[in-house]
């Protein structure tokens, strides 16, 4: 997998480092709080001011860290005033699990007073000043969605705003972020919920599904949806999150959303909570996995822990899966939405689990709730209901193309070779179900 070389800008004036808010449209980290910055283009080296090579930076990062305080916030390094110093304090690689890999370079530019600037309202909602301790205390709050590499930066930053090295960053750089040695990625991009990167048998371009950590203390610690793909991820699971959860939290009954998730609970001696239909089908389909354990039927609605003193509660999200159930806090903070979105790939819809008219009508339902932070089984975290929303978009899109070519006549084949012209022949299949699922919807709407 390609690498690709970007920079990060620390903007530090008197104590006080420069956040800014992401677009919820953007490609990478939609809706996280950041450092300015940006990847590496091909002809930076040469963008890269005279005055400024003093400091010893390489041209290229030099002149990629210029443009992208230009572009992002109309902020000109090579001619300000207030400039007082710039030091390279560390380096992040993305971890190779990550379906971008990014190598950052961190530089803390010092300056005498804040500058005037002008974010760019096309990659940037908002940005902001406060010192590194201030930003934390929201992170701690639930207020702030963060990349790892920032959360650790500012870490550092709080003990010393003027910190020429990053040692939590250099633990980052060799891309395992806080997972323990041989362990499982584990992030936290909220605070107090922490996401664990588990390889499981998924459908491709999807490896892994992410397994969710959370619970205040004194309330349910709930592990969601552990699905280890084999033995040694199974072994490397439990000796990791050993005596960290209190239940098993399933949001549906397909099974790389929990597998071996039986064995663990025996093991624990830890209750399994999920809806009553996601109950019988693993039942049907797997007739010995509720064995010898505790089951919870959970409803719609149903508080089943708290976050930062929040309740969190089931939320039913059929469509995908007419048993699936979503978590929901109560100030809507966020929403583990199982498989209601793929932040990598796309939902199939099939029968006889799976209903078009209820994914639509669910989706609505999540975007009219509008929760601030969305957190899908496979892929990362999401600011915002965007990409909710151009889900439903694309529904529609295609829906219009199916229903256009029905009328004309077309048979399934037909439909599946001009709607899906492109599509990697193993995932036709699956293509192939979501036709089936649309023309299932058009026809009960009397449409087709």
């Amino acid at each position: 997998m390609k690498i690709i070389e970007a920079v990060t800008a620390v903007l530090n004036a008197g104590g006080e480092i420069y956040l800014v808010r992401r677009q919820p449209a953007l490609a990478a980290f939609p809706g996280y709080h950041a450092f300015p910055g940006g990847k590496v283009d091909a002809d930076d080296e040469a963008q890269a001011p005279g005055p400024l090579r003093r400091h010893g930076i390489a041209p290229r990062l030099l002149g990629a860290l210029t443009r992208e305080l230009r572009e992002e916030l109309g902020f000109d390094l090579a001619t300000t005033d207030a400039l007082r110093d710039v030091v390279q304090i560390g380096r992040a690689l993305t971890p190779p699990i990550a379906p971008l890999r990014y190598d950052t370079h961190f530089y803390r530019i010092d300056l005498d007073a804040r500058p005037p600037l002008a974010p760019d309202g096309d990659e940037i909602v908002e940005g902001g000043w406060a010192p590194a301790s201030v930003w934390l205390r929201r992170y701690r709050e639930g207020r702030l969605l963060l990349a790892p590499p920032t959360l650790m930066a500012l870490r550092d930053l709080a003990e010393d705003p003027h910190a020429s090295r990053l040692p939590r960053l250099e633990a980052f750089a060799d891309g395992r972020a806080d997972a323990i040695p041989e362990g499982i990625l584990e992030v936290e991009p909220l605070h107090g919920l922490r996401q664990c990167l588990v390889r499981s048998n998924t459908l491709p371009p999807a490896m892994h599904t992410n397994c969710f950590l959370l619970g205040d203390e004194g309330s349910p610690r709930l592990l969601v949806d552990p699905s280890p793909a084999d033995e040694a991820e199974y072994t490397r699971l439990a000796r990791q999150l050993a005596g960290r959860f209190d239940a098993i939290f399933l949001t549906h009954h397909h099974s790389d959303h929990h597998e071996c998730a039986d064995r663990l609970a025996r093991e624990t001696g830890v209750p399994i909570l999920c809806s009553a239909v996601t109950r019988r089908r693993i039942a049907a389909r797997w007739p010995r996995f509720f064995d010898d354990l505790e089951v919870r039927t959970i409803a719609d609605g149903e508080a089943v822990s708290r976050w930062l003193g929040r309740t969190v509660r089931a939320l039913a999200v059929p469509g995908h899966d007419d048993g699936q159930l979503a978590l929901l806090t109560e100030d809507r903070a966020w929403c583990i939405v199982g498989d209601l979105i793929q932040g990598i790939g796309t939902v199939v819809i099939a029968a006889p689990e799976g209903d078009m008219r209820a994914y639509f009508e669910t989706l609505e339902k999540v975007i009219a709730l509008d929760p601030a932070v969305i957190l899908p089984s496979h892929g990362p975290a999401l600011g915002g209901t965007h990409y909710l929303r151009a889900a439903l978009e694309h529904r529609r899109r295609r829906e219009r193309q199916i229903l256009d070519l029905h009328r004309r006549g077309a048979d399934e084949d037909r439909i599946l070779a001009e709607v899906y012209a492109g599509t990697p022949p193993p995932l036709l299949p699956f293509a192939r179900l979501n036709i089936q699922s649309h023309l299932a919807k058009l026809r009960a709407e009397n449409r087709a």
